[in-house]
């Protein structure tokens, strides 16, 4: 595990668990909130981590506008009441889960400095779900860049990044991987996952991998069998 910026780079092998601050209470500042659209207790069903218990909180906002994105209804902000850090950690630790997952939207709009530091010294290992559009705040264990073409990510969050997830619609996605692949360390774990509404995109990227086996296939398992 190695430390740039403040935040943490777990290696692509092994969850390694949050340091633990004890000088440090997480009950944090009362008054600092988040939009919150929703927060579930689940598996992850993406990527390296899929299966494992995991309790999710989704942030409100985003302007990167994917035509595919399935949580549209997080763009909006302020449709989203805010939410106080401490209970969010409170609920987070209640739940006993591996790790909490922070997504969006596209969490980065939001300072998670506060967030990530409670969560941690709760002794709760962190994961983030970004495509990066936004500069980097807090630590985690566990960083899923999911970059998209028409709102590249901050060049500085390609070093930080455990997994790449490219998301492949049509052909044209596969060429942005590549480019996406070339700037990550060569130890990040990289995966494909289909949209889930072009019906062509299963057997392309299942083509491809066979291909290209630096990649691996990630599916919405979750959506498979029917669960958040």
């Amino acid at each position: 595990m190695g430390f740039e910026d403040g935040m943490v780079i777990a290696s692509n092998d092994s969850l390694v668990a949050p340091r633990i601050d004890s000088s440090t209470s997480t009950e944090g500042d009362v008054g600092l909130t988040l939009p919150i659209v929703e927060v579930f207790h689940s598996v992850q069903g993406e990527g390296r981590w899929v299966g494992h218990n995991a309790y999710f909180i989704r942030l409100a906002g985003c302007n990167v506008g994917c035509s595919w994105c399935d949580t549209k209804v997080s763009w909006n902000e302020k449709q989203h009441p805010p939410r106080s850090v401490a209970s969010l950690v409170a609920a987070a630790l209640a739940a006993n889960p591996h790790f909490v997952v922070i997504t969006g939207g596209e969490p980065l709009m939001h300072d998670l400095t506060e967030l990530t530091r409670m969560l941690r010294a709760a002794g709760l290992a962190v994961h983030l779900e970004t495509s990066g559009a936004y500069p980097m705040t807090g630590r985690f264990d566990w960083i899923t860049l999911s970059p998209k073409r028409n709102r590249p990510p901050e060049q500085a969050i390609y070093a930080l990044a455990n997994e790449l997830k490219v998301v492949i619609a049509e052909s044209e996605d596969l060429d942005w991987a590549e480019q996406q692949a070339a700037i990550v360390p060569l130890t990040t774990l990289k995966v494909l996952q289909p949209e889930w509404h072009a019906e062509q995109s299963n057997q392309m990227v299942l083509d491809y991998v066979l291909k290209h086996p630096q990649w691996r296939m990630s599916l919405q398992t979750h959506k498979y069998i029917g669960i958040r």
